[in-house]
């Protein structure tokens, strides 16, 4: 490792650190000022640049700006006794690469040395090798080895050359706008537009002009003709998303639309042809939103001609290394840095959370440990507190939340079970690294049905997790027992 360069006009400070680098086995290299740092980078350059803020001259953030504009591999780790909101942000936003506020302490601060120290120089990408990634993001979010995923794929090869209307099923987050994008982009309209509209974000007295369109004059504020969604995605695709929550009046007119496939502007008088194929998703059990009187029974039929149900990433947990590989990477691309890398122990306990959120939540999480982990490799401290808790665990999904018991009694005889199956896996830690969210589940189910004599019925309710969730996982990890 090449020499830690320290420029404070503080002499005690540098004393300080040269001799704690000593200490580390780190050589260093003290300046008193900027404009010495900046006069020695012409002739060689340091491993990681230590800078004060508040110094004569060239003060620590300007001195920031120009080592980065013309160095911008250079970790810069940015020190100062004026820890204010205004100057942490600039640092940061000038491409520090941490902050570190005085007084600090001498050994956190080595520690945060070495780890700038492991940053891989020259990772920026070139704007060819972006636009290839950007080229093969959609096949990585679109590749999955999980048996569930292989289905979705299936139907959708299946639905190529067909005009059907598909409605999309999953959680909130799980990638249903992606798989309608599929259907459309695989299909014979691939070559028309691919409109989305979300019926659950439009108020309810707009979402109407939205979809049809409008004429002059129609309402309040119309000065002009609108066209809709509808004739926006004429010859192509439009994806009615969140369809359970479109209010009630206005599924009439949807209904009437499907059947007699044309519509109206808002205050027009002209039919319109529908020349568009629909795709719906929605995270809501239509079925009970039928028999609660609150979605046309007639208006399901018309959009349930085919169903694709998506899984919840925990049912595809063998997918979440590529997808954090790519979220990593799209995170580190929008702020101009290299990629963080998990641990093994950071990525089994990234696998092990159950995402009520899914997709999109795995997104957040990769994008708070880019902006929040001051070093490139990502180890187990440094994941967001919900993960290091270990909150996610065998969840029960929100189809099977009715065979749940109620919490309490579950979670008290989670934390025997826990504590037993803890005690196991460490007995045999070695073996089980490399698939600690198996095992940990293997292992758990495996106490539980134990502990209810094989009785699964029990067993499930023991859990707090319902009783087709916990059949599904015994038939994937070779758990025996009774169905009494």
């Amino acid at each position: 490792m090449k020499p830690v360069w320290i420029v404070d006009d503080d002499q005690s400070i540098r004393w300080v650190l040269e001799k704690a680098l000593e200490r580390a086995g780190l050589q260093s290299r003290c300046f008193s000022a900027a404009a010495e740092v900046l006069d020695a980078l012409h002739d060689d350059q340091p491993a990681v640049l230590v800078t004060d803020i508040r110094m004569p001259g060239i003060d620590g953030l300007k001195l920031l700006h120009q080592i980065k504009a013309e160095h911008p591999d250079l970790p810069v780790i940015v020190m100062t006794a004026f820890t204010d909101l205004n100057s942490t942000v600039e640092a940061f936003q000038k491409g520090a690469f941490d902050y570190l506020p005085k007084p600090f302490d001498v050994n956190a601060a080595v520690a945060l040395i070495r780890r700038a120290g492991q940053r891989e120089p020259g990772s920026a990408e070139t704007p060819e090798q972006q636009a290839q990634r950007d080229a093969q993001e959609p096949r990585v979010m679109m590749q999955s080895s999980s048996p569930a995923m292989q289905e979705v794929f299936r139907a959708i090869g299946r639905l190529a050359a067909s005009n059907v209307t598909v409605l999309i099923t999953g959680e909130s987050g799980s990638g249903k706008e992606l798989i309608a994008r599929a259907l459309h982009e695989h299909g014979n309209r691939s070559d028309g537009p691919f409109v989305a509209v979300n019926a659950a974000a439009i108020p309810k007295d707009l979402l109407e002009a939205e979809l049809f369109g409008h004429e002059r004059g129609a309402f309040t504020g119309a000065t002009q003709q609108r066209r809709g969604r509808f004739e926006e995605a004429r010859g192509g695709t439009l994806f009615l998303d969140e369809i359970g929550d479109m209010p009630f009046d206005l599924q009439t007119r949807l209904l009437r639309v499907l059947a007699e496939g044309s519509f109206y502007r808002v205050g027009g008088s002209q039919a319109i042809r529908a020349d568009v194929r629909i795709v719906a998703a929605t995270h809501q059990p239509l079925e009970q939103r039928v028999a609660e009187g609150r979605f046309r029974e007639d208006l399901f039929h018309r959009l349930n001609v085919i169903r694709l149900r998506l899984p919840p990433l925990r049912e595809r947990k063998e997918d979440i290394p590529a997808l954090v590989e790519l979220f990593l990477r799209n995170s580190a691309r929008d702020l101009g840095i290299a990629p963080r890398r998990l641990t093994p122990s950071a990525m089994a306990a990234l696998m092990a959370f159950d995402y009520p959120g899914n997709i999109r939540q795995l997104e957040n999480f990769c994008q708070w440990l880019t902006v929040m982990s001051s070093s490139p490799v990502v180890e187990l401290k440094d994941l967001p507190p919900e993960i290091v808790n270990g909150g996610g665990h065998l969840a029960a999904s929100g189809a099977e939340s009715a065979e749940s018991p109620p919490g309490g009694a579950a979670q008290d005889w989670l934390g025997v079970l826990h504590a037993d199956a803890l005690a196991r896996l460490q007995r045999n830690e070695p073996a089980i690294m490399a698939t600690l969210t198996r095992e940990f589940e293997r292992v758990l189910i495996s106490a539980a049905l134990e502990h209810c004599r094989g009785r699964r019925v029990e067993a499930a309710h023991r859990l707090g997790i319902g009783r087709n969730t916990l059949t599904r996982k015994c038939a994937e990890l070779g758990i025996g027992g009774s169905d009494d």
